[in-house]
């Protein structure tokens, strides 16, 4: 499949607002090659946005490429926020997408990813167009793999923390959700807790509940609609939190 291609039928909201006018930046000529297609509603000319994008939207259902440029959009920040840009986390990038996706696809990811980093991201308005369209699994997910890219170098700098925060907040995701996902990359005797978002003082009944709740939460089947490459990445999560209850169950013997 051609770049041309595979980006017109890739995504769907994310063709309009902030997230559309970096897309058209990155593409460049290419983007002037989609204006014809009649499923494909925004054109983008010199980086303006000229969408039909709005704020008031309803919420759109997800597609596979919006959550992808997602990604890369807020990978671009994270990775640039210690001020440098280590290749264990370019590299990170590439293989999670090779292994998502394939590796056709994604030469055509980091190709794009490649020209959104050269760029100046607006933080804020690109997280609210993403909180607005993009549902709250997948906005975990998303949080989930930010995390994965700070730590590909084997340490998550204080200034990589404070921006995956920042961005966590924008995107309307709770502190107790943040926190949780946080734990799964960091080694802490609390950490059990804080995955299953509860206190060390919890009862027996307490981790069973809580267990349940998390397991439903992170359930790979909940971002099904986002396609089976980003339901493998979502059981890693899955996983976090089955261990982080079989830890308990052998410290609490029950």
């Amino acid at each position: 499949m051609s770049f041309s291609k595979w980006i017109g039928a890739a995504l769907g909201w994310s063709f309009g607002g902030p997230i559309g006018a970096i897309i058209g930046m990155a593409l460049g000529g290419v983007v002037d090659a989609l204006s014809d297609r009649k499923d494909v509603e925004p054109v983008f000319k010199q980086g303006q946005q000229r969408s039909a994008y709005r704020t008031s939207a309803t919420r759109q259902q997800t597609r596979s490429g919006d959550f992808e440029v997602s990604l890369l959009v807020l990978a671009s920040i994270v990775i640039k926020a210690d001020g440098k840009q280590d290749q264990r986390e370019l590299d990170f990038v590439r293989q999670q997408f090779a292994h998502m996706y394939g590796k056709e696809r994604a030469n055509h990811a980091f190709q794009l990813f490649k020209n959104i980093n050269k760029q100046e991201i607006p933080v804020q308005q690109v997280c609210l167009q993403i909180r607005q369209m993009m549902d709250h699994p997948s906005r975990l997910q998303l949080l989930h793999f930010l995390f994965g890219i700070a730590n590909a170098d084997g340490h998550v700098s204080e200034a990589e923390v404070n921006k995956i925060h920042t961005i966590s907040g924008y995107l309307g995701i709770r502190s107790i959700d943040y926190e949780s996902i946080k734990a799964m990359f960091y080694n802490s005797s609390d950490n059990a807790y804080i995955i299953l978002e509860i206190e060390k003082s919890a009862t027996v009944a307490e981790i069973k509940a809580a267990h349940r709740k998390m397991a439903k939460k992170y359930h790979p089947d909940r971002v099904i609609h986002l396609g089976a490459e980003h339901q493998k990445g979502a059981e890693e999560k899955f996983r976090q939190v089955q261990g982080a209850y079989e830890q308990l169950q052998k410290e609490r013997g029950f």
